[in-house]
C-alpha cells in the first residue's frame, strides 16, 4: 500500500452531482490540491453543514481529474449526513479534509501480472479510480445487489463480469460465484467491499496462493487515526495502541489480506 501526499482541509465546490441510483450519487469536487495528490484507495472525510452533525463522513475517492483540479465522490445515501450532501448543488461550497489514508501501490501492481479488481456495494467506486490509474492486463467483478451503477463506465478499463443478489444480471450470487462460474484467473487481487465478501476474498486468494490487497469499509470518526474507532485485528502490533490492531482509516484502509484478521 502507498501514503498519499499531504492531508490538508479544504473548501471545495461542487461542480456536479448526478443521482445514479437510488440513494446512490455522483459528485464532482474542485478541489485542486487534493486531485494533486490523490492516489486510488484514498478517501475524504466531508463534514456536513449541519453544526449538530459534528463529525466528518468518511467517503472514498472514486476518480481524480488533476488537469480540471477536481475529485469525484460516488456515495450511497445511508444517514442525515449523506443526506445533506445529497442535496448540494453546482456551485456550493463543501467542506473536506483529503486525501487521507493509505492506497494501492500502483507501481507494484503494474509488474504483478494480470490484476483482478473487485468491488461490491458501494466498494465498487473507489475501484473504477484504479481501473483507470492501472495500464496492466486486468479484469473487473462487480457485485450488486440489484440496481447497476458505473458498469458502463467500468468497461473502458477491461473485461467487466457481474454478479447480482436478485439475479437481474450476470451471475445470481456473489463476486465469488461470478470468477468460479467464469473461471477467472489473475496474479493478483485488489478489492473492496463488504466484510463478508473481503473475508471470501482472502481465503481464495489463499487457496489460490495469490497476493490479495483489500481494501476495508469501516465505520470512522476523525478519519486520521486518533480516536481508535476503526480499529482491525492484525497479526503485528501496533505502534500506537500496542496491541494487534490497526487502524482503518490511518493504516489502511489499503491493507494486504495476509496483515488483517476478517
Amino acid at each position: 500500500m502507498m501514503e498519499g501526499k499531504g492531508k490538508k482541509m479544504t473548501t471545495g465546490v461542487v461542480v456536479s452531482q448526478l443521482a445514479l441510483a437510488d440513494d446512490i450519487f455522483s459528485m464532482w469536487i474542485r478541489a485542486e490540491e487534493i486531485a494533486k495528490t490523490a492516489i486510488p484507495g484514498q478517501f475524504l472525510a466531508v463534514y456536513p453543514k449541519d453544526p449538530t452533525k459534528l463529525l466528518p463522513r468518511p467517503i472514498s475517492i472514486c476518480e481524480t481529474d488533476r488537469a480540471s483540479g477536481t475529485v469525484r465522490m460516488v456515495y450511497r445515501v445511508v444517514g442525515e449526513g449523506t443526506r445533506e450532501f445529497s442535496r448540494y448543488r453546482e456551485n456550493e461550497e463543501i467542506r473536506i479534509l483529503g486525501p487521507l489514508g493509505n492506497g494501492y501501490d500502483i507501481d507494484q501492481l503494474q509488474t504483478a501480472g494480470k490484476v483482478l479488481l473487485i468491488g461490491g456495494g458501494i466498494g465498487i467506486p473507489p475501484m473504477l479510480g484504479l481501473a483507470r490509474a492501472l495500464q496492466c492486463e486486468k479484469e473487473i467483478v462487480l457485485g450488486y445487489r440489484d440496481v447497476l451503477f458505473l458498469k458502463e463506465e467500468f468497461e473502458s478499463y477491461g473485461p467487466v463480469t457481474v454478479a447480482t443478489e436478485d439475479g437481474s444480471a450476470g451471475t445470481h450470487g456473489n463476486v465469488l460465484d461470478a470468477i468460479r462460474e467464469h473461471a477467472i484467473k489473475a496474479d493478483v487481487i485488489c478489492a473492496c467491499g463488504p466484510t463478508p465478501m473481503l473475508r471470501a476474498l482472502k481465503a481464495y486468494a489463499g487457496e489460490q496462493q495469490i497476493r490479495c490487497w483489500l481494501s476495508l469499509e469501516e465505520r470512522m470518526a476523525c478519519g486520521i487515526g486518533a480516536c481508535l474507532a476503526c480499529v482491525c485485528k492484525t497479526g503485528e502490533v501496533d505502534e500506537h495502541s500496542h496491541v494487534k490492531n490497526k487502524r482503518i482509516c490511518k493504516d489502511g484502509p489499503v491493507f494486504d489480506a495476509r496483515e488483517v484478521e476478517l
